[in-house]
């Protein structure tokens, strides 16, 4: 189980890594996905902010694993957020990755908390 605690958790960070970068450098595609789903893009930086946090505290609980595991749930509330910016606009294209990524995370949570 630590294995796949280890993996899924570095994995997670990657993923928000790269998000963050997608949204500071205002992608095409984050903006049309923020967009559709009604998020002001003066958000992106606090957005980014928020990913680079979870994906630093995930990378820190490897060590500390009560960390992991906080930084795990937020990063699950943070994607809630996201679900529920999507679905209260309605916006269906959208919101697969934001579902995917926000089970990922629940798993990752799952993980964490298993392995302590």
């Amino acid at each position: 189980m630590p294995i796949a605690s280890a993996a899924t958790t570095v994995l997670l960070a990657l993923v928000l890594l790269g998000s963050s970068a997608a949204k500071l450098t205002r992608a095409k595609a984050i903006v049309e996905g923020m967009t559709a789903a009604g998020v002001p893009l003066g958000m992106l930086p606090f957005l980014a902010a928020c990913e680079i946090a979870g994906a630093l505290g995930l990378l820190a609980g490897l060590v500390y694993g009560p960390l992991g595991v906080a930084a795990a749930g937020g990063v699950v509330l943070y994607f809630v957020g996201a679900v529920g910016a999507h679905l209260r606009v309605r916006d269906f294209k959208g919101l697969p990755p934001a579902l995917a990524l926000l089970l990922f995370a629940a798993a990752v949570l799952t993980l964490r908390v298993l392995s302590l």
